[in-house]
């Protein structure tokens, strides 16, 4: 049994009043387990039949908790495992964001990649999405997940939310998933039980007005700025979102849910709870500035020292080779000589947002030239712009863990370059020489788990 502190208790019971005694019920419940599918990736699990999310056309409920690392499909990104609850947010900006043009948007508390990966499929073609998380060791996670998600107008940063600062006016839309006292994840992690305290709360709530303060800035006139947390209280919640909206001339945008879905309305956002939705613990909130128009155009600006436009006669060949022909990309390369990928339309605020954000990853992972050969980044075999001709090999299960775990591999011939895929999916290089596989699954990624 779930033993929660007195003080959390008491504050639940004011909350939920008569509704307490089921909330406590759900908390003894398993956790629902939940994905949501890749819209470019499809894969057997679009086709099986399951669950659907009621808010998110791509989520869907398991019946029970596989061994996702063990699964060759999500490592190649065909889905995200992404508590349902938080799937809301993609609601919140289909009611709210002008989804017919392009629009600049920024994940600023970004780690693991969750939220950035279901917004990464709903912006508009030729749209920006940048991806921060100001703890570096975090970073690591999400550029990962990033990868696997394969799109290069999703552009991963490491830089305190005060550091956007001369980006005011750039955004149309915000999302501040703050850091919270993670009272919606008791059911998930004990850890979180043991560590909650209202000196806790009092801490989170003074960190999230300084990333709200930091981000209400960013927005375009027009622009929209969604807060949410994965807690319970008010003062996490509703008080700080009442202050962002006085303190900063916001306008508070509510929303519209089927009655069925469970959402409780707050009067200032939205609340799941887990004894009402199939899911954690989820606050929401959203916000307008006043005004209308589009961001404002980018100045032009120049790549910090670390990003150049390359002067290499092979890249037109390269890209034709390696890159989708209906895909127009440009070209960056950073010191160590390495080639980035990204929208040849995005070009632009490559340049200039590199210019102020030092540690912004502009694009995707393309690869780097060894004499005359490209030797392709691990990050190309993810991508959803890769050439759908580059030579492969066609793994089964066995075979793609073999590879993920950089076992030998057997029985598989050709020379050169080749994409090792599962059911379709990239999963990584392999260069086939006359009597060997060179595996190139980078180390880092390596599967550790056995069967």
């Amino acid at each position: 049994m779930i033993q929660l502190p007195d003080t959390f208790a008491a504050q639940m019971q004011g909350l939920l009043g008569q509704e307490y005694p089921a909330f406590l019920e759900a908390l003894e419940q398993p956790a629902p387990v939940s994905i949501r599918l890749h819209p470019a990736k499809p894969s057997r699990w679009g086709k099986e039949s399951l669950e659907t999310v009621p808010w998110h056309p791509d989520g869907r409920y398991l019946t029970e908790r596989p061994v996702f690392t063990l699964d060759p499909l999500f490592q190649a990104g065909a889905y995200y495992v992404q508590e349902a609850s938080s799937m809301l947010i993609a609601e919140a900006v289909r009611q709210l964001a002008d989804l017919n043009r392009p629009l600049r948007a920024l994940d600023l508390c970004a780690a693991p990649g969750g939220k950035t990966t279901l917004l990464a499929s709903l912006l508009p073609e030729d749209s920006l999405l940048i991806a921060n998380e100001v703890i570096q060791s975090r970073t690591v996670p999400l550029r990962h997940n990033i990868a696997k998600w394969g799109l290069p107008h999703v552009w991963a940063c490491n830089h305190d939310s005060r550091e956007f600062e001369p980006l005011a006016g750039y955004f149309d839309l915000v999302l501040v998933d703050a850091p919270c006292s993670g009272e919606g994840l008791f059911r998930k992690d004990s850890e979180a039980i043991s560590e909650w305290s209202l000196n806790n709360v009092e801490l989170c709530c003074g960190r999230q007005k300084r990333i709200l303060a930091d981000a209400a800035p960013l927005l375009a006139p027009g622009g929209i700025l969604l807060y949410s947390t994965c807690t319970y209280n008010h003062q996490e919640d509703s008080e700080n979102a009442r202050w962002l909206a006085s303190e900063f001339g916001l306008e508070y945008r509510p929303l519209q849910f089927p009655s069925d879905w469970g959402i409780a309305d707050t009067g200032v956002g939205y609340q799941c709870y887990p004894h009402r939705v199939k899911g954690e613990g989820f606050f929401l909130a959203c916000f307008q500035k006043p005004g209308t128009g589009k961001s404002a155009p980018s100045p032009l600006g120049r790549p910090n020292k670390k990003w150049t436009l390359p002067p290499r006669p092979d890249l037109n060949t390269w890209g034709k080779t390696w890159i989708h022909p209906e895909k127009e990309a440009a070209f960056l390369q950073n010191i160590n000589q390495e080639l980035w990928f990204l929208p040849a339309a995005l070009l632009g605020e490559a340049l200039f947002l590199s210019s102020i954000l030092y540690r912004l990853l502009p694009g995707q992972a393309f690869g780097q030239q060894k004499g005359k050969d490209l030797v392709p980044a691990p990050e190309l075999a993810l991508s959803t712009w890769l050439h759908p001709e580059i030579p492969s090999v066609e793994l089964d299960q066995p075979q793609a863990l073999r590879f993920m775990r950089k076992e030998p591999l057997e029985g598989i011939s050709g020379a050169g370059w080749h994409l090792m895929r599962y059911e379709g999916l990239g999963l990584g290089w392999a260069k086939l020489l006359p009597n060997r596989l060179n595996n190139y699954f980078p180390t880092e990624w390596r599967i550790r788990m056995s069967d």
